[in-house]
């Protein structure tokens, strides 16, 4: 499970983001493209966008819930 005291400081503050767990492995931002991008000098994904609207929303607990090593987070704020 992800940990919010360990996310990446590149993460958009809201209530999804990626912690130091990433193995950059791509996946989520396959699936949610519009708001995982991938850090190029830490070779790890991040949160670079906050969902807005209910899709939004779906896609990125998609990527969640697919993350194989459970990087990425929903703290609920």
């Amino acid at each position: 499970m992800a940990d919010k005291t360990h996310k990446w400081p590149v993460n958009v503050a809201g209530k999804y983001y990626v912690d130091e767990q990433c193995i950059d492995c791509d996946l989520c931002r396959e699936t949610a493209p519009a708001f995982f991008a991938r850090n190029d000098d830490g070779s790890h994904s991040y949160v670079f966008k906050q969902p807005e609207t209910p899709a939004d929303v779906e896609q990125c607990e998609e990527a969640l819930s697919n993350c194989p090593v459970e990087a990425i987070g929903n703290d609920g704020e």
